[in-house]
């Protein structure tokens, strides 16, 4: 199964705040909100939702095509992802434009405040994914994720056109676009991807309801953090899989993009709507128990131990013959 990820790639500066966001912030002076955080620990890590699912991907061994843009700085990031297993031959170099950057602070309660650079981010809506299917010999599934809006929308409908089916995964980029254009982009996925509080947020800026979302959408996917995630279809009965123990909390940075890499891997092996999420599971409690979106290990033993203490033997032995 060939699977085109699109979306941002980026270089994450990762931040850490020992106190809590919350005591920080006045009740009736939001509206003049002036802060500066004297943060403990800089982390410059390889990030973008994009480059994160296909390193989380070509983890797993399912060899995953990115589709994105980033700048001429991305030579090293490139043979990084191509040494973990990952396509890089669809990613366009602009001649003008850094890498995007995504700088970021985290408190003490795992909170976080963020903002994202666009750079070279912005030529991804030049990249046609018909050249990409051309290369390949084809795509069965593309994974529309955070990106220049215009190239989430030309991707959408490119793939509506061309009769791709794909998976709407707004992430950063729900809290900038308006109810129209959120429309366009879930009408007809295959999956919709969100948390729990997107859940709410895409319900309220389309004006549908969950009902009639479930009706224009094959399946959707919300992960619930520490309770797990919740798959629904019109007409079918919700799958709901827990998330294995964690041995600590490191950073929840790039989990639900790990949820994303193990749930779209176990599409590719073929395997049942549960054990793909909890292939997502137990990926994205590897990415929480490490600083970093990409510098977990993943260690097939240690993975398959963790996953069958989590899941059982008999979902331990089908995971366990698609990752040999």
């Amino acid at each position: 199964m060939r699977i085109a990820v699109t979306g941002s790639i980026a270089t994450d500066h990762l931040m850490t705040f020992p106190g809590r966001f919350a005591d920080q912030f006045v009740a009736d002076q939001l509206h003049t909100v002036s802060l500066s955080f004297l943060v403990d620990k800089l982390d410059v890590r390889r990030g973008g939702v994009a480059a994160n699912i296909a390193f989380g991907m070509g983890q797993l061994g399912t060899r995953p095509i990115l589709v994105g843009a980033a700048g001429s700085d991305f030579d090293e990031y490139r043979a990084w992802l191509e040494r973990h297993g990952v396509d890089t031959d669809s990613v366009r170099i602009s001649e003008t434009l850094h890498t995007a950057r995504f700088v970021c602070t985290t408190d003490a309660d795992h909170n976080q405040i963020g903002s994202f650079y666009t750079g070279a981010m912005s030529e991804a809506r030049l990249i046609e994914l018909k050249t990409v299917a051309d290369r390949v010999g084809g795509l069965d599934l593309v994974s529309i994720g955070a990106d220049d809006p215009e190239a989430m929308l030309r991707h959408t409908e490119e793939c509506r056109s061309r009769s791709i089916p794909f998976a709407a995964d707004f992430s950063q980029q729900i809290a900038r676009m308006d109810g129209d254009e959120i429309r366009i982009l879930l009408d007809g996925a295959t999956y919709l991807f969100s948390n729990e509080y997107e859940k709410g947020l895409i319900e309220t800026k389309t004006g549908w309801t969950d009902a009639e979302i479930l009706s224009r959408v094959g399946h959707r996917v919300t992960t619930l953090g520490a309770r797990g995630v919740r798959i629904e279809r019109a007409g079918e009965e919700t799958i709901e899989v827990a998330v294995p123990d964690e041995e600590r909390k490191a950073d929840p940075t790039g989990v639900g993009d790990a949820f994303r890499a193990g749930f779209l891997s176990g599409l590719a092996w073929g395997v049942s709507l549960e054990r793909a999420a909890q292939v997502g599971c137990m990926l994205a409690t590897l990415v929480i128990e490490t600083v970093g979106t990409q510098e977990y290990q993943l260690r097939r033993g240690h993975f398959m131990e963790r996953f069958t203490k989590a899941y059982g033997d008999e979902a331990a032995a089908e995971v366990q013959a698609k990752l040999a």
